[in-house]
């Protein structure tokens, strides 16, 4: 299949017309809040390594995904959670995240996609009111986090670290029941991870997401994002 080449029109190929088998829709455009924004809302996202390509945008055929509600926290998972002793906050170091999430190794990743210009343009998103992240503190050090985007009553997760055990654990299982409270429908966790397959998320395919996703983008939840700190 084609995969379309952007130029500097604020569009995107129907994301249906992706590769069945990379998931890569269209290659080049930029990462200009407005654009990354439209993304998202067709449930297209950039991923890439700069070292070896251009910006790809991706719609996967299999989407892994996670309603708030359908949070799972088995017993093994719930002892490791409530063993971590870390403070929460949201929205406190959302630039010390990012540059974090770049910086762990991931089995499977590419290594250099979270880049210079894909860290910049997230923080504009941020300064937006778009990006969000949330963090893990121990003894003033922050131990773990993630960051994602919001639209509507969908949190695009894009990356999370943890550099203490269970701290990226208690972060998402704190967040979670936060986004439900608020009025989130779904949780965007892009691709498969064991780690966010043992919270219940689950692989969709590209047709149901898309439906969903059209569906959660009409709700506003209140509040945006969840600020208060764990009680």
């Amino acid at each position: 299949m084609p995969v379309y080449l952007l130029n500097e029109t604020l569009a995107f190929p129907d994301p249906t017309l992706a590769d069945p088998e990379s998931g890569v829709l269209a290659v080049g455009g930029d990462l200009s809040p407005g654009r990354l924004v439209l993304a998202y809302s067709l449930g297209i996202f950039p991923w890439y390594d700069e070292e070896l390509t251009p910006i790809l945008w991706h719609s996967p055929s299999e989407r892994f995904a996670l309603r708030p509600e359908d949070l799972h926290l088995g017993r093994s998972l719930r002892r490791a959670v409530n063993r971590s002793e870390v403070e929460i906050t949201y929205d406190c170091a959302f630039e010390e995240v990012v540059e974090r999430c770049g910086e762990v190794p991931r089995a499977g990743q590419l290594g250099t996609w979270l880049n210079e210009d894909m860290k910049a343009a997230y923080s504009e998103l941020h300064q937006q009111g778009y990006a969000h992240s949330a963090e893990a503190w121990s003894d003033g050090e922050l131990v773990g986090g993630l960051y994602g985007v919001t639209l509507g009553g969908v949190f695009f997760g894009e990356s999370m670290f943890s550099l203490i055990p269970d701290a990226s654990k208690a972060v998402f299982a704190d967040l979670v029941p936060r986004l439900q409270r608020a009025g989130y429908r779904l949780i965007d966790c892009q691709v498969y991870t064991e780690h966010l397959a043992r919270f219940g998320a689950q692989e969709w395919s590209r047709d149901y997401f898309l439906g969903a996703l059209s569906d959660a983008l009409q709700h506003r939840p209140r509040p945006k994002w969840p600020l208060e700190r764990r009680a």
